[in-house]
């Protein structure tokens, strides 16, 4: 089986780049989550693995194969700077199919950040280049590709599911230190106006607090805590 490569969907960038303005935003990932009301939630295990760095950007997905994980250098044909490479790598927890090279290849490329539903490793290196991935896990055994040099089978830019959530090509990936929140591509205006609300509530309601606002004042005045 050869590798399926499907072209980089349209992106908006008008689309994208309001929340790229939100990166100084206090836990993202949940203001967004919560823009959604809960819904389109990576699950807890989905955590930072590499430079301590925001990820927002468009989706280019990967789907790879289970008990058979390569990696997934053919994905630089198609991302473009300012893109999250997304891969779904069936939950695999013992074999790492992203590396330091690979976090290299993508920062040379202008990746945003690799989102990982199975392993990666050289998270170290990732670090130093100050590259940021997401995954469920890391360790140190590698894909058979060094030693097979077989790179598929693997299909870019198809529907995916990682940490529980499906992507599509295009949807955004806002990623922080506490976990990943997926927007559907066509829900990408509404979900921002909401999401820019609720930081902005947020904010205010820290203010109040620190005046010394009370519990039941705060939940007056903001309908929420």
């Amino acid at each position: 089986m050869e590798t399926r490569k499907n072209p980089r969907p349209f992106i908006d960038e008008a689309l994208i780049a309001p929340f790229r303005g939100m990166k100084d935003v206090l836990s993202l990932s949940c203001v967004v989550g919560d823009a959604m009301e809960r819904n389109q939630v990576m699950d807890h295990e989905m955590k930072p693995r590499g430079a301590d760095k925001k990820i927002i950007g468009p989706a280019v997905t990967v789907k790879l194969t289970a008990g058979d994980i390569v990696d997934c250098l053919d994905v630089f044909a198609v991302t473009r700077p300012g893109d999250v490479v997304v891969i779904d790598a069936f939950g695999e927890l013992e074999t790492s199919i992203w590396g330091g090279l690979m976090s290299s290849l993508a920062l040379q490329a202008g990746v945003a950040g690799a989102v990982i539903d199975g392993s990666c490793r050289d998270t170290d290196e990732a670090k130093l280049l100050g590259f940021p991935i997401i995954s469920r896990t890391y360790g140190p055994r590698a894909s058979h590709t060094a030693y097979s040099g077989r790179k598929e089978p693997m299909e870019i830019n198809v529907p995916v599911c990682c940490g529980g959530v499906v992507v599509n090509p295009g949807d955004l990936i806002v990623g922080d230190e506490i976990g990943v929140a997926v927007v559907p591509y066509g829900d990408l205006k509404e979900v921002y106006e909401k999401a820019k609300q609720q930081a902005s509530r947020e904010e205010a309601t820290r203010e109040e607090i620190l005046k010394g606002a009370s519990v039941e004042a705060l939940l007056r005045k903001f309908g929420r805590i």
